[in-house]
C-alpha cells in the first residue's frame, strides 16, 4: 500500500468528532511524509539508485496501480494523500440527522470519527445552525454516517470513538438493559470491522461483539509524560491512590510504572441516592488503605462526569495531609456545574493539577490554571497507520516499555549509577 497519493485510506469526520479527527490527520500527514522519505531513502541506497529517480518511480507505481488515468502533482516530488474525506451533515427541525458523502469512497478503508461527549458549540446544516448536542443526537449522528459510508461501498469500516457511548451500562444489577452491549450489536450488524477507544470503562463490553474488532488504547504514556513535568519524580515522595475499588488495576499499573507504593481510597455507597452533581452524591463515607502524610498523592481513573467522586478523594487525601493531589483522567467529560466545583475546590487548595486528554473537546478546561491537557491524537494516528498497513499493535497497546524508557530518562546520571 502507498505511502502517498493515492492512497484507499480514509476518514469521515462526524461533527462532534471533527475536531479530534483534525489532531489525528495531522499526525497522519506527517507519518506518511516521514515514511515515504524513509523508504525512498532505504531504496535508493540498497539498489544505488538517485533518490530523485526512486521517487518518480514510486509516484510511477501509483499511477500505474490507480483507477484513475492518473494521479495530480508533481511526478519527481512527494505527493501528499488527501485522507479526509468531503461530508455534508443536516440536522432537521424534528430532530433527524443526514450524512451525505461528497466524493467516492468505493473500495477505500474507512475511519468514522465521533466524539460522543462534545457538548460544544457544533457548526451544521453547511453552517447555517449552531448546535450543542446530546450523546444520544451524536450515536445517532454516528449511525446514519455509518449507513452512509456502507451504501457508498466501503471495503471496511472503523469507528473511532474514544469514549465508547453507554460504556458505563455494561452489567445488570436489576430489570435494567445492557446498553453498551446493545449498541455494539447494532456496531456489528452494521458490518463495522473495528472499533478504536480509549481507556474503556469495563473489559467486559469487549465481550459484546462476535466479529468486530476492539482495539482499546492507554493513555498512560502521555499521562505520565506531563505528570513528570507537574512534579519531580526523582525528588518528590509520590504515592499512587486508587480512588476506588474499580480502578485498582488502572492505578496498580501505575504504581508498578513508577516504581511507587499503591494506596486506596473505599468508600461506602448508598444506592438509593442518584448522584445529581459534584456536591449531591451517593457516597457515604471514605477510607483510605495506606499513607499519604507529607507526599504527594496520584490519582487515576478513566472518565471524570459530575466529579463528585473525584472531589471527595480530592478533599479526603488533602485532609490526611497530601502535600499535593493530582488526578489523571483519560476521559474528562466536566458535565454540568463540574468545572465551576473544580475551580472552588482549587480555590480552597483542595488538589493540585488535574490531568486529561484531548480525546473529549472541552474549550472551557483549556483556560484553567488547573488542568493540563496531554494529546493522544498522535497514539491513534500510530493505531490507524498499523491497522491499515497490517502491522503489529503490540507495543503500542501495551506500552510499560516506552514508560519504562520515559522514567529512566526522568532520573539523573548519578541515581541511576547506584
Amino acid at each position: 500500500m502507498p505511502y502517498s497519493e493515492p492512497t484507499d485510506l480514509a476518514v469521515v469526520a462526524c461533527p462532534g468528532g471533527e475536531s479530534f479527527a483534525n489532531e489525528v490527520i495531522t499526525h497522519l500527514r506527517h507519518m506518511y511524509k516521514h515514511r515515504f522519505s524513509l523508504k525512498s531513502d532505504v531504496i535508493a541506497k540498497r539498489y544505488g539508485i538517485e533518490k530523485e529517480k526512486v521517487v518518480q518511480q514510486m509516484n510511477l507505481e501509483n499511477d500505474v496501480h490507480t483507477s484513475d488515468l492518473c494521479i495530480r502533482g508533481n511526478i519527481e516530488k512527494y505527493r501528499p494523500p488527501v485522507f479526509k474525506v468531503n461530508a455534508s451533515f443536516t440536522y432537521f427541525a424534528n430532530g433527524e440527522f443526514k450524512c451525505e458523502l461528497n466524493e467516492c469512497i468505493r473500495g477505500k478503508d474507512v475511519y468514522i470519527f465521533q466524539d460522543v461527549e462534545n457538548h460544544e458549540e457544533i457548526l451544521m446544516n453547511g453552517g447555517k445552525a449552531k448546535l450543542k448536542l446530546s450523546v444520544n443526537d451524536h450515536v445517532m449522528g454516528l449511525l446514519v454516517t455509518i449507513d452512509a459510508v456502507r451504501q457508498a461501498g466501503a471495503r471496511q469500516i472503523t469507528l473511532v470513538v474514544p469514549a465508547y457511548p453507554y460504556s458505563r451500562q455494561h452489567k445488570k444489577k436489576s430489570r435494567e438493559g445492557l446498553t453498551a452491549a446493545l449498541l455494539g450489536h447494532i456496531y456489528e450488524s452494521m458490518e463495522v470491522k473495528r472499533i478504536i477507544t480509549l481507556d474503556l470503562h469495563s473489559r467486559e463490553i469487549v465481550n459484546a461483539f462476535a466479529h468486530t474488532h476492539c482495539e482499546n488504547l492507554h493513555a498512560s504514556y502521555q499521562i505520565i509524560r506531563e505528570l513528570a513535568k507537574a512534579v519531580d519524580l526523582t525528588k518528590e515522595d509520590l504515592v499512587v491512590v486508587s480512588p476506588d475499588t474499580g480502578a485498582i488495576d488502572r492505578n496498580k499499573f501505575y504504581a508498578t510504572g513508577l516504581k511507587k507504593p499503591l494506596a486506596m481510597i473505599y468508600k461506602e455507597r448508598d444506592y438509593s441516592v442518584v448522584t445529581q452533581d459534584a456536591k449531591n452524591t451517593n457516597i457515604k463515607s471514605v477510607k483510605l488503605l495506606g499513607d499519604v502524610q507529607g507526599k504527594v498523592a496520584f490519582l487515576a481513573d478513566d472518565m471524570l462526569g459530575t466529579g463528585g467522586t473525584l472531589l471527595k478523594a480530592m478533599e479526603f487525601l488533602h485532609n490526611n495531609g497530601a502535600t499535593k493531589v493530582i488526578a489523571a483522567i483519560s476521559l474528562p467529560f466536566f458535565t454540568g456545574n463540574a468545572i465551576e466545583q473544580f475551580d472552588e475546590a482549587y480555590k480552597k487548595g483542595l488538589f493540585y493539577r488535574i490531568i486529561g486528554t484531548n480525546a473529549v473537546y472541552h474549550e472551557d478546561l483549556l483556560n484553567r490554571e488547573w488542568y493540563i491537557s496531554t494529546n493522544v491524537s498522535g497514539l491513534f494516528a500510530n493505531v490507524i497507520t498499523r491497522l491499515h498497513h497490517n502491522q503489529s499493535l503490540g507495543d503500542l497497546l501495551d506500552n510499560r516499555s516506552i514508560i519504562d524508557k520515559l522514567i529512566k530518562a526522568s532520573t539523573p546520571a548519578e541515581n541511576n549509577n547506584n
